[in-house]
């Protein structure tokens, strides 16, 4: 019976299993991280972006407008310095913004940062554009010493309507950091997914943790036991660490107002969307060097078809010489021989593809547990085509070298240095 061409190529790939395995898993080491590269580029940026929400203006001071973002937007670090809300009420009063939102941050509970902060974050700030809080289940907090948490945190800490809690002092990533054991806070509220940093917080009234920070001033002042109320704030007691701002439908005065508020020195002023923009102009370099790193793997994975089918030339002159005398023309000769080099190709390229679909979904997971951003590594189907399409060309042409020695090959000199 003779046998299809389909059939000698599979039996050839099969006959050099081991080399014919690592060649396409280079190939398909190569696919998949130029594939993921190429889709966490846009899908990472898109992603912090989002995560800046409706805030057009955020004003703090930390030590730049990067460090603001980071810190006061995704909870990379508690801030290092405070304002004074006396300070915040007056600059209200200085500037026409449509709306203000006051954040504290300093304290966390079981690995989750928690802000203090008014009401309003809930009704003016937007997560994401387009997606106001909504929530899950309970209400927003009315009073002192209540908690609305977010859909990360609840899951992380498996809290629920009902359950009391103690925070901690210090920002998530600090150490010895003490507790605020004599203040218990009732979790009231659980809100729905945002996809955005936010998700993985807890968020209580800014009374309350004014009224914590007092407690430890008054106790270290008194070196006793002291019961701290509302009443006994003063006002350095009463300190934010950002501001979050909008100027509405005031489009046009925006640029005007960023650049009032940036001539004064005690303030670090950033516009989120722009700073996020600018860090992603930054990481798109480095984004540059692995892809060109993994352009270059892909390449030598080209070369490691070609050097593979070259290096089985030898061993198989004798089975070409055959085909040959069984009637194979030296074009078919070419053929199988390119067509086992395209093989490698769509093996390597298919699995690298899925290879690179699996780990985005995984980096995705791990990035919204443990940075509160959703972040969707996904390229349009064509796109994905394009790449396959690009390693199967890649492979062919590392298979010309081969396919053309063995459309080369003598057959009466093949046979005679068989026979002796």
């Amino acid at each position: 019976m003779a046998l299809s061409d389909w059939n000698i190529v599979t039996r050839s790939l099969r006959s050099r299993w081991f080399s014919t395995l690592l060649t396409a898993m280079s190939v398909a080491i190569a696919v998949g991280l130029m594939t993921l590269l190429i889709s966490m580029r846009s899908a990472g940026e898109n992603a912090f972006k989002r995560g800046t929400g409706n805030v057009e203006i955020l004003i703090s001071k930390e030590s730049g407008p990067l460090a603001s973002v980071l810190n006061s937007l995704f909870y990379a670090e508690a801030p290092g310095n405070s304002i004074l809300y006396s300070q915040f009420q007056e600059l209200k009063k200085d500037y026409p913004f449509a709306w203000t939102v006051p954040t504290q941050l300093g304290d966390s509970y079981q690995g989750s940062p928690v802000m203090g902060t008014t009401s309003e974050f809930f009704e003016v700030f937007e997560p994401a554009i387009g997606t106001p809080w909504s929530l899950a289940k309970g209400r927003i907090f009315e009073s002192s010493f209540e908690v609305v948490v977010g859909s990360e945190a609840s899951k992380l800490n498996r809290l629920n309507i009902g359950d009391s809690i103690v925070l901690q002092h210090g920002a998530p990533q600090s150490a010895g950091g003490h507790h605020h054991d004599v203040f218990e806070f009732n979790v009231v509220g659980i809100l729905n997914p945002t996809g955005t940093a936010h998700d993985r917080a807890v968020f209580t009234d800014l009374t309350s943790a004014w009224i914590l920070h007092a407690h430890d001033r008054r106790e270290a002042q008194q070196g006793e036991h002291v019961h701290t109320l509302e009443s006994d704030l003063i006002e350095s007691d009463k300190k934010i660490t950002g501001i979050y701002a909008s100027i509405g439908t005031r489009k046009a005065a925006l640029t005007q107002i960023l650049s009032s508020l940036r001539r004064d020195p005690n303030w670090t002023i950033a516009s989120p969307s722009s700073t996020v923009g600018n860090l992603f102009q930054i990481v798109s370099n480095i984004d540059q060097i692995l892809l060109a790193m993994a352009i270059a793997v892909l390449l030598s994975s080209g070369v490691s078809i070609l050097v593979a089918l070259y290096n089985s030339m030898d061993q198989r002159r004798h089975q070409i010489a055959v085909l040959r005398v069984l009637g194979a023309s030296k074009m078919r000769v070419f053929n199988l021989i390119f067509t086992e080099s395209a093989m490698i190709g769509v093996f390597g390229g298919s699995v690298g593809v899925g290879l690179a679909i699996i780990s985005g979904r995984a980096v995705s997971i791990a990035l919204q547990s443990k940075v509160g951003v959703f972040i969707e590594p996904s390229l349009p189907l064509d796109g994905y085509l394009m790449i396959l399409l690009a390693t199967i060309a890649l492979s062919c042409i590392a298979g010309i070298i081969p396919a053309t020695i063995a459309y080369r090959t003598s057959v009466v000199r093949s046979l005679r240095h068989s026979v002796s």
